[in-house]
């Protein structure tokens, strides 16, 4: 007996790039056996051919050696067994469908069309095997989209609103950092996922999971009414700071930059004890939050000013002390090595399967925290292929001579 929550769930993994492997990163970290099938015709997933590179010479942006592995791979392939399969070869059918009989879940992110022309759409899965949850992360969903229907992260940032949602009002649109939309649809698949799943142990039936990345980004743009405040006319681009909740935004100190979100009168009158001015708490102008909303430029001027001057240090202590949230603004090398999220496992060190700890490298892991369950990531990103004897004699019971019909014939 297992304590991992999907422990004994079989997930076969017919994604590429970022959206479809997080999602499939995820179920293998709850506990699922996730068998990834990658095209040998093309070298695998996508994500192996993308630098940098990690290997016994450490991190380069080239190949130097055979078994040098990608990081995107190195993070996005671990708990996963690989196997090869050229889906678009006619032989590759009958592999797929020893495959899937036995299955529980199947994701895939190809394009809308895709895999009816490979005869691995949804209506065909769902008669080798009903109880099947079949879920497919796309850009625009099962129906298509616009032009090709294909979508970068960058495209659907753009089509989402998010990219007018951040900057300075006189300024261009700016790209998150983050590729949020490829990251963000892959959470709800998984949602979508485990649900469909509870739902099959009651109805014995599976479904079609459809979950497309423009619809999940948007969807967390309408949880800010940027309409209604279009409509009173408050400003939807506000640069650094946020005069609706004024004192709240982005301060530059004298060695860095700080985070401040007072928008209650508590907070916002602690913020004018810590600055030395406890006289302003009762002033009109920044008594109530109404009122500082009026007078939020006059605020954070005022804010700004005093926070220019200091070191982060004297500026957070003196926040802290009158109970304010307020935090400095890091780096991405310094969060991700922060000693809490890597205690709770929500950032975990990322291993070389065969020259170990080579470079200082930090991957997600699974950010849940169970009281009676295990998860976590602990096996390494596998070869291309590196599973085929495992997968398809072990567990499908291939023979030996199969497996080289299979593979004289470009089948595997």
């Amino acid at each position: 007996m297992t304590d991992q929550p999907l422990a004994g769930r079989t997930v076969i993994d017919l994604t590429t790039a970022l959206a479809g492997p997080y999602a499939t990163l995820l179920l293998a970290g709850l506990g699922a056996t996730v068998i990834k099938v990658e095209n040998p015709a093309t070298g695998g997933d996508s994500s192996r051919n993308n630098a940098p590179y990690v290997g016994r010479d450490g991190l380069n942006l080239a190949r130097r050696h055979d078994d040098d592995l990608s990081v995107s791979m190195l993070l996005r392939g671990r708990n996963k067994l690989s196997v090869t399969l050229d889906l678009k070869n006619p032989r590759s059918h009958a592999v797929f469908t020893d495959l899937v009989r036995d299955a529980d879940v199947l994701v895939e992110n190809y394009s809308p069309g895709v895999t009816e022309r490979l005869g691995i759409s949804y209506a065909r899965v769902r008669e080798l095997n009903p109880r099947l949850v079949y879920t497919s992360i796309s850009g625009f969903g099962a129906q298509g989209g616009p032009g090709s229907g294909k979508a970068m992260d960058s495209i659907i940032q753009a089509l989402s609103g998010v990219m007018m949602t951040a900057g300075e009002p006189d300024e261009g649109p700016v790209r998150f950092g983050l590729p949020i939309g490829d990251l963000l649809a892959p959470l709800f698949a998984v949602v979508g996922t485990v649900s469909a799943l509870l739902q099959a142990e009651h109805t014995g039936e599976g479904q079609h999971v459809d979950v497309s990345m423009l619809g999940a980004l948007t969807s967390l743009v309408a949880c800010e009414p940027f309409d209604a405040f279009d409509a009173v006319g408050l400003p939807q681009r506000t640069g650094s700071m946020v005069p609706r909740l004024a004192p709240f935004g982005i301060l530059p100190a004298a060695d860095g930059y700080l985070a401040l979100c007072a928008p209650t009168d508590a907070f916002a009158h602690g913020v004018l004890r810590a600055i030395g001015r406890p006289d302003l708490a009762g002033d009109e102008r920044y008594r109530t939050r109404d009122q500082r909303v009026r007078a939020a430029d006059e605020l954070h001027g005022l804010i700004r000013e005093w926070c220019r001057v200091r070191p982060l240090a004297e500026i957070l202590a003196a926040f802290t002390a009158e109970g304010v949230p307020a935090a400095e603004v890091r780096e991405p090398r310094e969060a991700v090595r922060d000693p809490l999220v890597l205690a709770r496992e929500e950032v975990v060190p990322l291993r070389h399967p065969r020259h170990g700890d080579v470079a200082d490298l930090a991957g997600t892991g699974v950010p849940i925290r169970f009281s009676a369950a295990r998860v976590g990531l602990d096996r390494p990103a596998p070869g291309l292929g590196e599973h085929n004897e495992h997968v398809y004699r072990e567990l499908l019971g291939y023979t030996e001579e199969q497996l080289a019909e299979l593979v004289s014939e470009a089948v595997i």
